[in-house]
């Protein structure tokens, strides 16, 4: 048994005209053709699909069969298709990048990094998005080794210089442990006391900090590579450790964490710093990016509590089908 043949792009648009405009002549007007043209090119995608689209028995306007419902909806899938790659291709060709790579710091709070990618998927409906999250020097690395095009980094801790720096704001560090923890109960910690409860740290997977230690206070630590491992350790007492304000802040109020009063300090100031390599600036799309986390920075980010990055290794792409605003679509079919 002979398959369906290949319909042109043409036949798909007419047949999809005529269900719009609800008759062949109407089509017609619509398309600027005679309705001879119209009727001729639906007769042609039958023969080419072997199914009958519309029944002319029956009734006088064309009415859709069961096949050509079911036609109708992929077509309609054909078409949107058709404009989102005449979309893309449009914003390619005035310089937009077709797909941004991303990499964030693990400590940037989940509601400010939602609010940026929520409103870019509004601003560039076209432009995919590799999003990375990734610890301390792996930000950077990866930068560095074009793995990504952008970067959203912690404090300086090395020279850089083949990558550009931009400070967008940051975020307070702050030791907390359950409130069963001894170092919760106690009215007043002595100095050195936080040295002989185990501290939960958080490891740089990259060479670049390879041995060294940020804010390590404790002589018994628990290294990890995962955030959100970190915090459900502490919510169920094990340990104690730094935290970014944002994230810990309803455990807080909820009573289900406490904030540690430390003679040694225990946290401290954790700046954000948008990168780029210096041979590779970024396009409108990227450069949308580092001012919309700019603009955020001043404002500030009420962050959740509720943290929505998992696995700080873990990758989640963006595919954004979407078709360009009205006015850029217009622009895209001329």
């Amino acid at each position: 048994m002979q398959g369906p043949g290949f319909p042109s792009l043409d036949q798909l648009r007419v047949f999809l005209t005529v269900v719009e405009a609800g008759s062949f002549a109407a089509a017609g007007r619509q398309l600027g053709r005679a309705t001879s043209a119209i009727s001729y090119a639906v007769a042609n995608l039958e023969q080419q699909l072997g199914v009958a689209l519309f029944d002319r028995e029956r009734t006088k306007k064309p009415t859709l069969t069961e096949a050509g419902m079911a036609v109708l909806v992929e077509a309609k899938s054909v078409s949107v298709g058709i404009d989102n790659l005449r979309a893309r291709v449009a914003g390619m060709l005035t310089g937009l990048e077709p797909e941004v790579s991303l990499v964030v710091d693990v400590m940037m709070p989940p509601a400010c990094l939602v609010d940026v990618l929520k409103t870019f998927e509004k601003e560039f409906p076209t432009v995919a998005l590799r999003l990375h999250v990734e610890i301390l020097g792996t930000v950077s690395q990866s930068v560095r080794s074009r793995a990504v095009d952008i970067g959203i980094d912690g404090p300086e801790q090395f020279e850089v210089p083949d990558v550009e720096q931009i400070v967008v704001g940051g975020i307070e560090i702050i030791p907390v442990a359950a409130p069963t923890h001894p170092l919760a109960i106690a009215k007043r910690n002595l100095p050195g006391a936080a040295r002989n409860h185990v501290q939960l740290v958080l490891i740089d997977r990259s060479d670049l900090t390879k041995g060294r230690d940020f804010g390590v206070i404790g002589l018994k630590t628990w290294r990890l590579a995962d955030l959100n491992t970190k915090h459900e350790l502490l919510l169920a007492g094990v340990g104690w450790g730094g935290m970014p304000e944002p994230m810990v802040r309803e455990d807080i109020a909820a009573g289900r964490l406490k904030r540690l009063d430390l003679p040694e300090g225990g946290g401290g100031y954790y700046g954000f710093r948008a990168i780029h390599r210096t041979d590779t600036p970024p396009g409108p799309a990227a450069s949308w990016i580092i001012q919309r986390f700019q603009s955020r920075a001043e404002i500030g980010c009420k962050a959740s509590a509720t943290s929505v990055l998992t696995n700080p290794t873990e990758t989640s792409r963006i595919g954004v089908s979407k078709s360009f605003s009205r006015k850029q679509k217009a622009r895209a079919k001329s």
